[in-house]
């Protein structure tokens, strides 16, 4: 079991990785070296040989391997970002960038996302060392750079200039699994995801007559565009369920006695309550208008117009969901993909799943563990490139009150000293196992 070293250390870990500033604004705008460096240098200390991987300077990547006991086993990758998105100091309580340790929560951009996780996987490490262990299945350890944008300056480079690095690696763990939703009936759920919607992010673009703005123009780009985001806003996809998702459904109504009926999961998802939340936004595909522009005078009918929208789909679903944005952009308005990234779909019923279930209810034995689709994205879609299952498994145990995914991205992003121990309890317990 981790010791008390490896339970102060993750609090410290998460807190100085937060000091170090590492937003990404998206476009290159990021640099992950020093945090990076502060990973290694971690790392190196408890006996292991970190490499720092660059395509682009400043934005590094760091790749660490743990030998095994069993040389014939497969090895198992844990990964975490080192990147975080923006924050604007004047909305939060303190500043975001401080890891400020109040009243046993810490503060920060990072907190949940995902440098909680970074400081688990290094304080269990260390703890390793310290203790003797070695698990069964070799564990490849690897920060990265760019998740919140492109990736291509992190797991995407890494997968494909680096693939070596990661031989024998068929599955991986990392985050947004095995955190505690309340219901607000007094039941605890652990979700572990098991899955994640495809990543089609647009670029729409209409084109026109340009001509001034006072007269009658019928090839307005403006107009051809704003007709598309609303068709596009406005569409009601239809249901399309997933095995991952079809699980979760049956083993949330299980938890809950209610008879899983299918074929009418509106309803179902009714009775489910609170705990809708973890299906309902992947029981279809979206997409949702994020950016305009169009024009630089307000008496100047533009010739262009472009638009963004943030397009999600299914496993199994993409051609659906192309068919689709060419009917509801229309014949005079061209999209193509800004940036893609590929559905994913992992087993519920393996042996690591069955095992990171066995390390939540050890220490979480009032909690009911379930599968669950991720909505978004991770850096599990880059590695799945080299044949690697991925799952969401960053274990928090969190008091009732703390949404924790709305602490994802938003304003006083923080994580409970407590919810840390139980993480590395938890995940010391899985690799362990694993």
């Amino acid at each position: 079991m981790a010791d008390e070293q490896a339970l102060d250390e993750v609090v410290t870990f998460t807190s100085e990785l937060i000091r170090i500033d590492t937003t990404n604004r998206g476009g290159g705008d990021c640099r992950e070296r020093p945090a990076a460096e502060y990973a290694a240098a971690r790392l190196a200390e408890a006996g292991l040989e970190p490499v720092l991987l660059e395509r682009t300077p400043g934005r590094t990547n760091v790749v660490a391997r743990l030998e095994g006991s069993d040389p014939s086993a497969d090895a198992l990758l844990v990964h975490g970002h080192l990147d975080v998105v923006p924050a604007e100091a004047a909305d939060w309580s303190v500043h975001p960038f401080s890891g400020e340790v109040r009243d046993g929560v810490v503060w920060g951009r990072g907190a949940v996302d995902m440098k909680n996780m970074d400081a688990m996987i290094l304080a269990v490490v260390r703890a390793w060392a310290r203790q003797g262990v070695r698990p069964r299945r070799d564990v490849v350890i690897a920060f990265t750079a760019d998740e919140e944008d492109s990736a291509e300056d992190g797991s995407g480079f890494l997968a494909d200039r680096h693939a070596h690095l990661f031989e024998g690696c068929t599955e991986g763990v990392s985050e947004s699994g095995a955190f505690t939703f309340h219901d607000g009936d007094g039941r605890q759920l652990y979700p572990i995801a098991a899955g994640e919607r495809g990543t089609g992010w647009l670029k729409l673009t209409a084109r026109g007559r340009a001509g001034h703005g006072s007269k009658v123009n019928r090839d307005n780009a403006v107009t051809r565009l704003a007709a598309a985001v609303t068709r596009i806003g406005e569409h009601e996809w239809p249901l399309r369920l997933t095995p991952t998702v079809r699980a979760a459904l049956t083993e949330l109504a299980a938890v809950y006695g209610i008879e899983t009926d299918l074929t009418d999961v509106d309803a179902l998802l009714d009775k489910l309550g609170t705990a809708a939340k973890l299906v309902e936004a992947t029981v279809r595909n979206s997409a949702n208008p994020t950016m305009l522009d169009a024009g630089y005078k307000v008496n100047v009918i533009p010739g262009e117009a472009v638009a963004y929208v943030d397009g999600r789909f299914l496993p199994g679903t993409e051609d659906e969901f192309r068919a689709t944005l060419d009917r509801l952009t229309g014949p005079d308005v061209d999209w193509e993909f800004h940036h893609r990234e590929t559905a994913l779909q992992s087993p519920v019923d393996s042996p690591t799943y069955r095992r990171m279930r066995a390390a939540v209810e050890e220490f979480a034995p009032e909690g009911q563990v379930v599968p669950y689709c991720m909505s978004g994205g991770t850096d599990a879609k880059q590695f799945s490139r080299l044949g690697i299952t991925g799952y969401g498994f960053a274990p928090l145990k969190l008091p009732e009150g703390l949404d924790y995914q709305a602490l994802f991205h938003g304003v006083d992003e923080r994580v409970p000293v407590e919810a840390l121990h139980f993480g590395v309890r938890v995940l010391d317990r899985f690799l362990r196992t694993a």
